[in-house]
């Protein structure tokens, strides 16, 4: 799921020195015929340098890269967002998510119980997010992080935004989070099991197994973790509620910008809650 919505208003802030640097100098942008791309990104490769990441890095991550104007065209519509709440429903929360929420919940409920405990995050969020961002991880995306953000980084559009985005997963790899090789994710560089940005995966993702490290790729307890990290930094309230109206709902803006992925966030949580022992809160 491209959910690019919720990782734009997380890509800005608080991403330290060499992102800080990006969004202040941003190297130019280019036209939307990819014409000037590759010169581009041999000084942009530079630039990373020159902004704390390693040669190594730097060049490993832009080697090869293309500019890819099918990417463009679909940044344009974001389609899946333009669906009415009962089709995006059906595509995105159907029953059978609900089901194998539920069930994941009843087969991790001490995990579930820890994170909710330390972060205030109820596990019907959590699944819901999970399941519509991934398919609990089935589903993360198989595309190459720094192709698809040297494009969006030299369009014209968001320019600041991604170039950051780009120097952010250079960073994951230069101290150690991912692999060059697990850098494989959706349309827009989103990584991992919930689908963060490089930026909110550096700030917001957490070590849920107690193994060192953040893995979202391979951990669901990671996962699980940095999902009710992130919602309590955007301000969730332990206790309450989630559904329109509540005191949280507003922070699922945080999680995508779409009113319709919202809206589902909040009604899928809050079947997956009925079909279980606890009460709605």
């Amino acid at each position: 799921m491209t959910s690019t919505p919720k990782r734009f208003v997380a890509a800005l802030f608080g991403l330290g020195v060499a992102l800080s640097a990006s969004a202040a100098s941003a190297a130019p942008c280019g036209g939307n015929n990819g014409e000037g791309f590759d010169a581009w990104v041999q000084n942009f490769q530079a630039e990373a340098i020159s902004r704390g990441i390693s040669p190594r890095v730097a060049s490993a991550a832009l080697s090869g890269v293309s500019y890819d104007r099918r990417l463009i065209g679909y940044d344009r519509t974001q389609r899946p967002f333009k669906l009415t709440f009962e089709q995006f429903v059906a595509k995105r929360a159907p029953a059978s998510l609900i089901s194998q929420a539920r069930s994941r919940i009843q087969r991790n409920k001490a995990l579930f119980d820890r994170v909710e405990a330390k972060y205030g995050v109820p596990a019907p969020i959590i699944a819901t997010i999970w399941g519509m961002e991934t398919a609990f991880g089935a589903i993360q995306g198989n595309k190459n992080v720094f192709n698809g953000l040297a494009t969006l980084a030299y369009d014209c559009r968001r320019t600041e935004m991604f170039q950051g985005e780009l120097i952010a997963a250079m960073q994951l790899v230069d101290r150690g989070d991912l692999t060059m090789s697990e850098m494989r994710g959706a349309e827009h560089g989103e990584i991992g099991q919930a689908q963060f940005l490089p930026s909110s995966y550096l700030k917001y993702a957490v070590d849920g197994d107690g193994d060192g490290r953040a893995d979202m790729v391979r951990s669901s307890a990671d996962t699980i973790a940095s999902i009710a990290n992130y919602l309590r930094a955007k301000g969730w309230r332990a206790g309450g509620g989630w559904e329109e109206g509540s005191a949280n709902f507003g922070v699922l803006a945080e999680w995508n910008k779409a009113r319709v992925y919202q809206r589902a966030i909040a009604y899928a949580a809050t079947q997956i809650d009925q079909g279980g022992s606890r009460a709605q809160r």
